[in-house]
């Protein structure tokens, strides 16, 4: 059985038409299932605990990134396959990043069901599937006890599984959330003038570092927000998720 689960936000009247499509796309397909419905009334980990139990071939996040990041962390110890469908094209660059189309076009990526295992990152005991971010400003970075790094140039501080579409790499600078690493990314402005700007910018893989900063924030998926000091490390085991053809890995 396919258990659909909706994000509270779609509970607006003005989603009702797209989900009524793609409601009748996955009847079509033959994919149809439990819908789950989220609100204020029921808690996510409580909805995968219970339909884990029943026999259930997929979980299907219906919603955005947010969505994605709240379920991966109710099923971090499930092996039920992960399937997204996501709605509008802000706010899913998990979906694109697993080369997963939006709205109707996604039931088709269901349908085909490639199923491939991932790295989870893990901040403390928070999951993210694309990055932690920070503030290079106030930021130390402890990858071993004889290796730290503090950062004086503005900018910021990426820790990358899954590669997001909006992030700018350095050429011939490849990300792999099968690989059992993460990549840091330390990104620093080292000139700029009217006319143009030029970055300066480090990647180091690594399997875990301890970030410290007393007065930001770590974000996560560029959703979470989480207090630092974090241990940011790869969670034990990966996660079956379902990816269409166009993902980036």
């Amino acid at each position: 059985m396919n258990i659909y689960i909706y994000d509270s936000f779609l509970n607006q009247k003005k989603y009702e038409r797209i989900l009524a499509q793609i409601e009748t796309r996955v009847t079509d397909l033959g994919l149809n299932g439990k819908i789950v419905r989220l609100n204020v009334m029921n808690n996510i980990n409580e909805v995968i605990n219970r339909e884990t139990k029943n026999k259930v071939k997929t979980i299907i996040a219906v919603g955005n990134d947010q969505t994605v990041n709240k379920i991966v962390n109710a099923m971090i110890d499930c092996q039920v396959p992960l399937g997204i469908i996501p709605l509008g094209k802000e706010n899913n660059n998990i979906a694109q990043a697993l080369g997963i189309d939006f709205e109707e076009a996604a039931c088709e990526t269901l349908s085909a069901r490639r199923i491939t295992k991932i790295d989870i990152g893990l901040a403390n005991n928070s999951c993210f599937l694309l990055q932690a971010a920070i503030v290079n400003q106030g930021t130390t970075l402890e990858i071993s006890q004889n290796y730290s790094i503090e950062i004086a140039n503005k900018g910021e501080v990426q820790i990358i599984n899954l590669l997001s579409p909006n992030i700018n790499l350095p050429l011939k600078t490849s990300i792999n959330p099968q690989d059992g690493f993460l990549e840091l990314f330390i990104k620093t402005q080292s000139t700029k003038n009217l006319f143009n700007q030029v970055l300066g910018h480090s990647i180091i893989q690594i399997k875990k570092v301890l970030i410290k900063n007393t007065k930001f924030p770590i974000i996560l998926d560029n959703v979470i927000s989480i207090s630092a000091p974090a241990e940011i490390s790869l969670f034990k085991q990966k996660l079956n998720i379902i990816v269409g053809r166009g993902r980036n890995f």
